[in-house]
Formats: structure tokens, sequence, C-alpha cells
């Protein structure tokens, strides 16, 4: 089940996006005379309407079960991300395909995977996150080598083809053989824990929740605006599109390497202290990048970036599920990653106009290293883990 989960996330409507359009910037803004602002303004499009679709996906999840939800997702999806390539200059109708790649894959999201891993596990459940998250590293490392060969082989038109085979080819079958959570049996004694949570409305009024989104909404600011943008802010310093792309695929390994590592170390010591070190990390690759670095430093500030990537969108689930708890997960959960899609759809676009403004994306950097630093000082307010009903009164028997 965590190997199909885990190809889910490589192939979701956020990781296939986000990914892929760093290698795509130039040739289509160069063939259609769109500026990379224009053009980056279409993940605002895609993850804007996550904002809208995620609340729902966790009712649905929560209705129906996460394997329907997902097997619907992953064929919606490859529909979709086939669209931009009959776009012939309209920007309208390129923001129309990224809104339908939000809307058809809506099912492949992280709040459908992770429910049902927080359902299942709980002595390791930090771990087993970070197992099936690791699918975004894995399309960090694959994604931009793969996009970069089809466009510079066959053109960009192609390259949206061939990102539409990987959900309905790969992940869709292994989906539909593995993903059965509802087939996997719950210790009897840990049955009133999965049971235990805060209502939506319950976990909204509390400062824990406001704290966490906020925290999550600027890192996911910074980070999904330094991403995307990092092969073309590479390739104006003069690096190689294939060496850009390589660095671009440090950002993949390491976010492998931040996911299982501190989804091994949340499980072990108090998850919000383990949180604020990772995301602090980045805040020093963006002044790396600030001075604009050869090769070598780019990789590593990409591999610091990267490993905040890897720990923040685990981080969240494992939150999510420690602090508010399992009964009502998917619903809070999916108004947490609205905030997430919100900022991962207005960063992208906001750093590439600080670039058209500036002819230079060294503020950006700046304005990532700052917002990184505040993010890890929020998620040390959330404080104590609360008493969930087991540790109260002692296992069911």
């Amino acid at each position: 089940m965590l190997l199909a989960a885990s190809a889910g996330v490589i192939c979701s409507s956020i990781v296939i996006p986000f990914y892929s359009i760093g290698a795509l910037v130039v040739p289509v803004t160069e063939e259609f005379g769109w500026t990379r602002a224009e053009f980056q303004l279409a993940l605002l499009f895609s993850t804007g309407t996550g904002v809208l679709t995620a609340p729902v996906v966790g009712w649905l999840v929560d209705r129906f079960g996460a394997r329907p939800v997902a097997l619907v997702g992953l064929i919606g999806l490859s529909i979709a991300l086939s669209l931009p390539a009959l776009v012939n200059g309209q920007l309208w109708m390129f923001y129309l395909a990224y809104t339908l790649i939000a809307l058809l894959g809506a099912g492949t999201i992280p709040v459908t995977w992770t429910r049902a891993v927080t359902a299942i596990f709980f002595k390791q459940r930090g771990l087993a996150l970070g197992i099936i998250l690791s699918g975004t590293g894995i399309c960090g490392i694959a994604l931009p080598q793969y996009t970069v060969y089809i466009v510079e082989m066959f053109g960009w038109r192609t390259a949206y083809l061939g990102l539409a085979a990987l959900p309905a080819l790969f992940a869709a079958p292994l989906v539909f053989l593995f993903f059965k959570p509802q087939e996997i049996p719950i210790d009897p004694e840990r049955i009133d824990e999965s049971q235990w949570g805060l209502t939506l409305g319950e976990a909204v009024r509390g400062y824990r929740f406001w704290v966490l989104l906020a925290s999550i909404f600027l890192v996911y600011v910074a980070m999904s605006g330094m991403l995307p943008n990092l092969i073309p802010a590479l390739t104006d310093q003069g690096i190689s599109l294939q060496h850009a792309a390589t660095a671009a695929s440090v950002v993949g390994l390491m976010v492998i390497f931040g996911r299982l590592s501190v989804g091994y170390l949340v499980d072990k010591w108090w998850a919000p202290g383990v949180g604020a070190v990772a995301i602090f990390l980045p805040a020093i690759g963006s002044l790396i990048l600030f001075g604009e670095p050869g090769l070598i430093l780019a990789c590593i500030a990409a591999g610091l970036l990267g490993f905040a990537a890897g720990a923040e969108l685990d981080l969240m689930s494992f939150l999510a599920a420690r602090y508010f708890g399992l009964a009502h997960y998917a619903r809070i959960y999916g108004f947490l990653y609205a905030a997430l899609a919100l900022a991962s759809g207005i960063a992208p676009a906001l750093f590439a106009g600080i670039f058209d403004a500036t002819g230079s994306y060294a503020n950006g950097f700046l304005i990532g290293a700052v917002f990184f630093t505040i993010g890890a000082a929020l998620i040390l307010l959330l404080g104590r883990y609360p008493a969930s009903p087991e540790r109260v009164s002692g296992p069911v028997v």
C-alpha cells in the first residue's frame, strides 16, 4: 500500500505541474512571446483551484474512502495534462488547462494518500508518511530531466503528452492493485485513538490551527517561489540548461532524505522542534542563491531547499494528526492544504514578477530567507502534544 500511495504522490496534480514547469518556461514563453510571470501564473490557476477543491476532497475521502477518489483523480489528471499541448498562443486557454489539471486531478492531492496512512500507522506514523510523501522527491529527481529530454528531442507539446501518460500508465495500475487501506486491519488497542479528534470547527477556534496554517503558508510561498524558478535563475547566471536541471534534481534527492529523516525523527522527538530546524535550513540556501553561485554551491543551496521541502509536507500531515486527531483529519487537512495550495499558486508568478521588474531573482531569494526564518519560529508555538483518550484512560481491551 505504501508503494502504491507513493506512486500516487509522484503523479499527483500538485507535484507534476510544480516540478515540470521550470523546464517548460523558456520554450513556451519564447514561442508565444509571453513573459515568465504570465507563464508561471498558470500555477496560480492550478493550485488556486486546489484551494477550493481540497476541502471537498477531504469530505469525499471521509464519505467514500480514499481508493475510489484516488483512481478517479489519476485518470482525470492524465486527461487534463494533455490539454496544454493544444494551446496556440491563447493565454486564457493555457490558464484553463491548468485549472482543469487541479479540478480533474483533485483526488490525487496528499489528503487522499495521507488519510489512509494516518488511520493505519500509529507508532511509526511519521516514517510511514515520510515513505509515501518521498514520492515528491522521486518526482523532483526524475521529472526535470524527463521533461528537459522530451523538450529537447521532441518539443514542449510532446513533453505535456509525456507528462499526461504518467498518472494513467504508471500510478493508476499500482493504485488499483495495491492501494486497499480498508483491507488492512487496525490494532483493536488503537481504535480509540483512531476515533479521537477535534471537529473542523473546534480546530479552527484554537490557536494551533492558525499557527500551523501561517507557518505552512509562509514556507510554501518561499519554497514555491524559488523551486519553479530555479532552472531559469541558474541559466540566467550562465549555467547550462542540463546542469541547471541537475541542480533541480538535487532538490528531489534531498526531498527524499528530508522526508525519511524527518519522518523518523518526529516519531522519536518533539515534532515542532525537529521541524523548526528543518525549515530554517533553506534560509541559508536562499542566501547562497542570492550570491549568484557556481554549480557546486547552487547544488548545495538546492539541497537545503529540497530538505525543507521534504520536511514540510510530512510535518503538516503528522502535526495535523497529532494535534487535531484522526476523527476529522481529512477535513482539517483539506483546509490546511488549501493554504499550501494558495501559497504554491501565487508564489511562482510573484517571484517571476520580481524578475520581470528587476531583471534578477535576487530580491526573491532575500524574501525567501525571511519567510523561512519566520515559518521556523512559528512552528515552535504549537506547544505540547494534546493527550488522546488512549493516553488518558489507557488502551481499550
